[in-house]
């Protein structure tokens, strides 16, 4: 019944985006002051994610060690470097490059659980790479953004490991903890964690809208190009490598997933905490696009039920 609840507010989701960034657009006085929220707001929705997690998820990563591989590999190695190559191809300035590799260097997406789900996908590989993918990012963010734009822009690596831990790892094991101990009696309010979750990052893509009118005007279809280009590299490599690897459609609809659906709302908050406004932007986009996308494709592979999969459904 949670997956339920929470496919239905994934599904809304991009709609609600687009709803906040209108409002943002209209009225940045009343979201641009918020400014300072927006990492207690990434918190919320990290707990939010650890409530619906067990210490046994986190344990099968190694259960499952060429999957979670493949997936580390493609999460950690593809996609910031080719929002490197996609923001440099480009002529981005310095500081939508840094905010791009933030992206890429980000761990899974909070909805991309609930997208495979709804894809048909092994939702308990989707589960397993989150896990693995959130503890691996409090080293791996950081490195990896001075590793590609710290020729270019001051990069505070060990700040922002703090950062990571404190608003990553700490609400996350808090919420994994929670959901351990009072479990059996938060099950009949859990469906509530996906809502609030969903609802705290469109406040976090409101509130950076808000902080950046006029460099979203500057910017222009550029930086949208960029987004959707990163995604679309994202979901390409996580489907053709895992497919690839793994001889397993499921599989590689899940990896596809969990690659292309990355953390943004985690990218934006230490784009703003680090670098600047300007920084967010490709973050908030992403949040919104990547939805999107992963919204789509999940509408047209539940169309296209996998053998085991429909004949698991008829039983």
């Amino acid at each position: 019944m949670p997956i339920r609840t929470g496919a239905t507010a994934t599904t809304l989701f991009p709609l609600w985006a687009l709803l906040g960034s209108v409002l943002a657009y209209l009225r940045p006085d009343w979201l641009a002051p918020l400014k300072p929220a927006i990492v207690p707001l990434l918190g919320v929705v990290m707990f939010g994610m650890g409530v619906t997690l067990t210490w046994r998820q986190f344990a099968a990563v190694w259960q499952r060690p060429q999957q979670v591989g493949l997936g580390m590999a493609l999460q950690f190695g593809v996609m910031p470097l080719a929002a490197w190559v996609i923001g440099t191809a480009l002529g981005l300035p310095a500081a939508l490059i840094a905010g791009l590799v933030l992206v890429g260097a980000s761990p899974g997406g909070t909805a991309s659980n609930v997208v495979c789900y709804l894809a048909r996908g092994d939702v308990a590989l989707s589960i397993t790479l989150t896990a693995a993918s959130t503890l691996l990012a409090v080293v791996a963010t950081p490195l990896l953004t001075w590793l590609y734009v710290g020729q270019q822009v001051p990069v505070p690596v060990w700040d922002m490991l703090l950062s990571v831990a404190k608003i990553v790892l700490l609400p996350v094991m808090l919420g994994v903890a929670v959901n351990t101990w009072l479990g059996a009696r938060l099950a009949p309010v859990k469906d509530v964690f996906p809502l609030l979750s969903m609802a705290a990052i469109v406040l976090i893509i409101a509130i950076i809208v808000a902080l950046n009118l006029d460099n979203i005007a500057a910017a222009g279809w550029l930086i949208v190009l960029a987004v959707v280009l990163h995604n679309a590299v994202g979901l390409t490599a996580g489907y053709g490598l895992g497919l690839l690897v793994t001889r397993d459609l499921r599989s590689a609809r899940t990896l596809a997933i969990e690659v292309g659906m990355q953390n943004s709302g985690l990218a934006g908050a230490l784009a703003v905490q680090y670098f600047s406004a300007a920084a967010a932007i490709p973050g908030a986009l992403f949040s919104i696009w990547h939805n999107l996308s992963g919204s789509a494709l999940a509408a047209l592979w539940s169309r296209r039920p996998l053998p085991a999969v429909a004949a698991a459904d008829r039983r």
